[in-house]
């Protein structure tokens, strides 16, 4: 482990992924509360560095699209609790020239060689800890087929281009803002995931996390972001990285193969949608949980929300208990589209909804159980270009680090 040249930190099979913050072309970041605002392009995201760059690419011909994965591969390296290169996620993309909104689902995949009592050691199910932070909740890693997938339907940049600002980063390091050095201690203190192989060696180099304001540098990401932009991703499915991640699987008890990752492909999914308030919100569809937020809006379509004042308490009490019961919904039925009881229609539909709302009880907040609709958080990010194109892009590594092996 020393002496690899690599560095992919392997996500937790269950990955789940996250939204950005917007930062304007041209106009300097303003204090918070104030907005921030632009004419032509925008990027959001959860760290400045990343916005800046998404916002040069832009600058420099690329698109909304080309913006969101330069800025995502930043914030793999300034974000790394967040997202990375060996997680999963899903872009949203809207074109304003075919008005047409799509979906690709880069979500991570499990072995082939995983079965039903996968996390099962003599008939006992693993413990929840102990089953995240193992090799054994490596799936197979959906992020940079993601960025193949969408520049070569989308791009305008040369793709190496658009990696090329974060492989400068790794090389010369960047400042450890407050919050993500917070976020680092807090691993830091986790023997269960600094045990993990490669943990250490990556994100402890002093034995601790980086102070604020200390430079971290990450040389061997560096080479893996360099061999990705070379060979558009076909190295890290086919080639070197690729049999790197099977030399580390097999050393620590993980499942999977180089055939793994030489077998995935995204996804291109249609979006799922609800009308509220006069506006159309499209989500990704299962398996990701963006079905969430439509099951609250249909709940909250039942309840005049113009007639409270903004983020009043009763406002508020009904919004949380709208998303209590989506949620209850969601980790009830939500899976792979291909094994679900349900249609996301069927958790949609208004009359379902409706009596869920029924539910809510305006005066206490309560513990919602699953409804039966059939009768008898990570990082996000989001881009926008002067030519109508528009990016909602979200990656996870399940949380902080992910599984905690680093190869």
């Amino acid at each position: 482990m020393k002496n690899n040249p690599f560095r992919v930190v392997l996500s937790a099979i269950f990955l789940f992924s996250i939204s950005l913050t917007i930062i304007p072309a041209g106009t300097s970041i303003h204090a918070w509360p104030e907005p921030a605002r632009g004419k032509h392009a925008m990027v959001a995201s959860q760290h400045e560095l990343a916005s800046k760059i998404g916002v040069d690419i832009m600058k420099r011909g690329g698109n909304a699209v080309d913006a969101a994965i330069a800025a995502h591969t930043v914030l793999g390296l300034v974000e790394p609790q967040s997202s990375g290169l060996g997680g999963g996620g899903y872009m949203v993309v809207y074109d304003r020239k075919s008005n047409t909104t799509t979906v690709i689902d880069g979500r991570e995949t499990a072995p082939m060689t995983a079965t039903a009592d996968y996390f099962t050691v003599n008939g006992k199910n693993l413990g929840f800890v102990e089953a995240i932070l193992s090799g054994k909740s490596v799936g197979v890693p959906g992020a940079v087929a993601l960025y193949k997938t969408a520049h070569e339907k989308f791009g305008k940049l040369p793709f190496a281009d658009l990696l090329a600002p974060a492989i400068e980063i790794a090389e010369r390091g960047y400042s450890v803002p407050v919050v993500v050095r917070q976020k680092w201690a807090a691993a830091a203190a986790l023997p269960e995931l600094t045990d993990q192989p490669g943990f250490a060696q990556a994100f402890l180099p002093h034995a601790r996390a980086p102070h604020v304001g200390e430079l971290f540098r990450f040389h061997e990401a560096a080479r893996t972001l360099r061999l990705i932009a070379q060979t558009k991703g076909e190295a890290f499915y086919r080639g070197e990285v690729a049999q790197a991640i099977e030399k580390h699987a097999r050393e620590h008890g993980g499942a999977m193969r180089a055939a793994d990752l030489a077998a995935y492909r995204p996804e291109w999914v249609e979006p799922i949608a609800k009308h509220y308030a006069g506006h159309t919100l499209h989500e990704i569809p299962p398996n990701g949980q963006g079905i969430a937020a439509l099951i609250a809006l249909g709940i909250l379509s039942n309840f005049d929300l113009k007639g409270l004042k903004a983020d009043s308490t009763e406002a508020q009490h009904l919004q949380v208990e709208a998303m209590k019961l989506a949620f209850a919904d969601t980790y009830r039925y939500v899976s792979d589209a291909r094994s679900m009881e349900l249609t996301p229609a069927q958790m949609l539909d208004d009359e379902y909804l409706f009596q869920r709302a029924k539910l809510i009880d305006r005066r206490r907040a309560q513990d919602f159980g699953a409804g039966n609709p059939v009768k008898g958080g990570t990082i996000y990010l989001t881009a926008a270009d002067e030519q109508g194109m528009m990016v909602s892009f979200i990656q996870s590594n399940y949380m902080g680090f992910g599984s905690g092996c680093v190869e």
